[in-house]
Parts: C-alpha cells; structure tokens; sequence
C-alpha cells in the first residue's frame, strides 16, 4: 500500500544510499556509547519516573509501550542489569509477549522538565521472583513480572527533538477538552460511542474510578 503511494526511484534502500543524504558522524557522537552504567546514567535513571519500552516480536511486528511509575521505579540491580516493574494494564501483553519471542529491547528514559533523554539497548528476560517483585511493591501491591534488561548500549540523547517540539513548554500545552475522551474514540472504533451525551459521560466517570482502583 505504502509503495504505491510513494515514487521507486526515491526510495533509500540501502545503508549506502541512506549515508549519502548525511553528514559523516562526529567522533563523539560516534564514541558516546558506553555498556555499563556510570554515575550519571545511574543519576538519570534514579530522577525518571518514565521510560519508553521498544520490542518487537518473531515476526517483526514492532511495539513500544510506555512505563511509569514514581522517579526511580526503575531498579538497578547492578552496573549491567535493569529491572522494570509490569504494573496493571490492558492486558494486552503485548510489550511482554514480544520479550518471550524476542529478547532485544530499547529503552528511552524522560525525566519531566529535562531536554535530554537517556537511550538504553539490551536484552531482557521477565521474572516472577518474589524477593525481585518485593523491592518493587508500590501502595502494598506487587507487581505480577518484572522485565530484567542486560544492557548491551547505553547512551545520552540531545535535547533537538524536544527544543522542537517544546514538550515541556506550558504555552505549547494543548487543551484536552479539544479532543473526545478516550473511552469514546475507542467506541467509536469499535462497537460505536452512545450517542447520548449523559450516558458517554457516565462511561468517561467509570474510566476515571477504574484509574483510582486498578493503578496497582
């Protein structure tokens, strides 16, 4: 589908082709990568209270699913090794379900107010072990797995795709209410949305008491 929308004669289909198009890569950018934690990467990780998670499946279908939680949530259990929380969700599985497949995982840490981001790639295994699931109790509740990631890269990000998009900028906040809920666009993808205005709204509130109920 994609193909016949796009001219063959512009697709870059090799590394060569696509090199072409940018400039050498700098020495320290080059360098930058280190495969083991150091104090500041420990530092970053300590402050994030969220972490985009990248997998990909046998088949490779990709997924990224974000993971959050309170600054820190994300435990390091040793210079090479990281371990995440899998706290309540859709279950979906599908973050996990890829790491059973397919151990390569990639990890991007945000730290609210921070330009910068911190880049890790490794490999993971889950783990239902009740002293690792122990240290991870949040509002006395454990989580069911935690995703254990040996890292293979780590690396910091420069902050030109958020000074672009100002994320953290409160003048670039958009309004919310601009938008449907998220109960009615999924209805409307799928069995269809109440057309009464009352009745989506009693939807939307049980969404809302859901949260308060099943963070953890």
């Amino acid at each position: 589908m994609v193909e016949q929308m796009l001219d063959e004669k512009y697709i870059v289909s090799t590394e060569g082709d696509l090199r072409a198009l940018y400039p050498g890569i700098s020495p320290l950018a080059k360098s930058k990568c280190i495969d083991a934690l150091d104090e500041h990467s420990v530092e970053f990780i300590k402050r994030s209270p969220f972490v985009c998670l990248g997998t990909q499946g046998r088949d490779g279908r990709a997924d990224v699913s974000p993971r959050g939680d309170p600054a820190g949530f994300v435990q390091i259990l040793d210079a090479t090794t990281l371990a995440i929380p899998d706290r309540p969700g859709n279950n979906r599985l599908d973050s996990i379900a890829n790491i059973v497949e397919n151990p390569a995982v990639g990890l991007l840490f945000l730290i609210p107010g921070y330009d910068e981001t911190l880049r890790v790639n490794g490999n993971a295994k889950l783990t239902n072990d009740p002293a690792l699931l122990e240290k991870m109790t949040v509002k006395g509740k454990l989580p069911r797995l935690a995703i254990v990631v040996e890292i293979s890269e780590i690396f910091l990000h420069c902050a030109k795709a958020f000074r672009r998009s100002k994320l953290w900028d409160q003048e670039s906040h958009q309004n919310r209410s601009e938008m449907p809920s998220l109960a009615k666009m999924i209805l409307d993808q799928t069995t269809g949305a109440p057309e009464d205005a009352a009745e989506q709204q009693k939807i939307d509130d049980r969404l809302e008491e859901s949260y308060k109920k099943s963070m953890y």
